[in-house]
């Protein structure tokens, strides 16, 4: 009774907190899509893969035609008729259930230059198996048995210019490996960074923040500290000042990071600045799962930026509206940053956060520093530890996921295994700005592109139009779990000649990065920014 009065109350304040929102929308797509969304993908095909684990336990929503999966080990069913991967249709608004085998759990991925998914890694049999998705008509999973040299947990994949994926570390693997393999590299290769910021007890390292650097070097964030990494020599190029306060930001003390806004691409110098923001105070996975006593510290509401190609870079700290851990940051077309799901106290892990923040909060980059955040209208739907978000083609941020508990647990828990998804619609999609919104009608929907390419792109826009405020933005659809979009990048194209054609008809020349270094090989969306409205977006492939 005491219990089921203090999830109440909880609830409560969560759904009552006193802050003043701005704008933005809130719709339940489906009540039940079977599972809890832990992975999320989006497909050039406008279908988002979404998967939890296969040891749960019988999910809610059955295999097609009879497949089941049997004799299955290290897990708690033998015999199991249900899914655990799901194929959501943006455009129709359905689930189709999907076929996978091994245990997937907390794993890891990136979309190949031909937009079919790859995901490594997970727990148990699953934790050194390679799982490839395509964007045909009804594919399904195909898995590689000991795809990887090494088993896998926790760990981040990032896609490189040269059309493979980099694995970095997992829980107790301090080293990374490539996939596919080229001729003549050994299995793993250490990656003493990764003991060097290991935790005694929590790690905080797992999930590590990974980014294409403009120079072909990847920035790497675990726990509080950063290097640029010749990932081809296998050398440190620099190492970068702890962040100030000494705070985890890595899963358990889950905050997260993106890489904002490449701009002037074709200036030679490109800056790249890194955002990370929430995280939790150093020790909040000890006292929030400990057995007696449990404390659930309040979580960190600082961000820190840095422009990691500085002569002397130096982290910036800024004040969020509010504390928040297992927090999801989702670059949106226009540039900004929504940030969005998780919890103000506590950490990652069942039960081990509480007060859940239910407002998003939108940072734009371009505002002057005090004036960046803007609160956004709530959900009303907690989204805690394994919850997702991903941007749509259409501009709204589909929203899923938490607290997968052991065989579904929708009760006798503070925030029961959430099976909805949502979307959040930012307020650039509210009716008032129709007349301003961009349609994009040339290139047409995957066209394809060479680097450094001049094109025209075409479009109209309803009402009237300031010709000095229209940009040209392409975004790498990115792998999200546990609160990091691997691969996420948004490129700012370089413009010239906006001129008017025909009434209400518009053309803006733009040239397409010079160098994998800038956008790997793959499938982007592109859009239209105009007033920081932007259209829909249009699949563009750049090869």
């Amino acid at each position: 009774m005491i219990l089921a009065l203090l999830m109440l109350l909880v609830a409560a304040w969560g759904k009552n907190m006193e802050v003043e929102a701005g704008g933005g929308k809130w719709e339940l797509l489906i009540g039940n899509i079977g599972i809890s969304a832990m992975h999320m993908q989006l497909l050039n095909n406008d279908k988002v893969i979404i998967y939890d684990r296969t040891s749960f336990g019988l999910s809610n929503i059955t295999l097609p035609d009879g497949k089941c999966r049997n004799n299955i080990k290290n897990e708690s069913i033998t015999h199991d008729c249900t899914a655990h991967s799901v194929e959501y249709d943006v455009v129709s608004n359905k689930i189709r259930a999907l076929m996978v085998q091994t245990d997937t759990w907390c794993s890891s991925g990136s979309v190949y230059p031909d937009g079919s998914l790859s995901v490594t890694g997970g727990d148990g049999v699953g934790e050194d198996v390679v799982r490839i998705m395509g964007t045909c008509g009804g594919c399904d999973w195909r898995e590689i048995e000991h795809g990887l040299s090494t088993r896998r947990w926790y760990s981040s994949n990032l896609f490189l210019p040269q059309g493979r994926q980099i694995v970095i570390g997992g829980r107790q693997r301090p080293s990374f490996e490539f996939y596919p393999k080229a001729k003549g590299e050994i299995g793993a290769y250490d990656f003493p960074f990764l003991r060097q910021t290991s935790d005694k007890h929590d790690e905080n390292n797992l999930y590590p923040f990974v980014f294409l650097n403009v120079d072909g070097n990847l920035f790497i964030f675990a726990n509080n500290r950063s290097i640029l990494f010749d990932y081809k020599t296998r050398k440190v190029v620099r190492t970068y000042p702890d962040v100030p306060g000494g705070d985890p930001r890595n899963y358990p003390s889950t905050g997260s990071a993106v890489l904002l806004p490449l701009k002037n691409l074709e200036a030679g110098v490109v800056e790249a600045q890194v955002l990370v923001c929430g995280g939790a105070p150093r020790g909040s996975f000890d006292k929030s799962n400990a057995k007696r006593g449990k404390e659930f510290i309040r979580a960190l509401d600082t961000c820190a930026r840095i422009s990691i190609n500085d002569p002397n870079p130096q982290w910036a700290l800024e004040t969020m509206p509010m504390a928040r851990v297992m927090n999801d940051m989702i670059m949106l077309p226009n540039g900004h940053v929504l940030l969005i799901n998780g919890a103000s106290n506590g950490t990652a892990g069942w039960e081990n956060g509480r007060e859940p923040v239910l407002h998003p909060v939108i940072y734009n980059p371009d505002s002057q520093r005090g004036q960046r955040f803007e609160v956004q209208n709530p959900t009303q739907i907690p989204r805690m530890y394994h919850s997702t978000a991903g941007l749509l083609r259409d501009g709204r941020v589909i929203v899923g996921g938490s607290n997968p508990h052991f065989k579904y647990v929708f009760d006798k828990v503070y925030y029961p295994t959430e099976l909805s998804v949502e979307a959040f619609s930012p307020p650039y999609l509210e009716p008032e700005f129709a007349r301003l919104r961009p349609v994009v009608v040339q290139p047409f929907s995957h066209s394809q592109f060479s680097y450094k390419q001049k094109t025209k792109i075409g479009f109209t826009v309803p009402g009237r139009v300031n010709l000095d405020l229209i940009k040209v933005t392409m975004l790498f659809p990115p792998f999200n779990t546990h609160s990091f979009s691997m691969n996420q990048r948004l490129m700012v194209l370089d413009k010239e000649n906006v001129g008017i054609v025909g009434r209400g008809k518009y053309e803006v020349n733009v040239t397409t990065p010079g160098s994998p270094n800038l956008a790997p090989p793959g499938y982007y969306m592109l859009f239209v920014v105009h007033q920081n409205i932007p259209s829909e977006g249009v699949w563009m492939k750049i090869q």
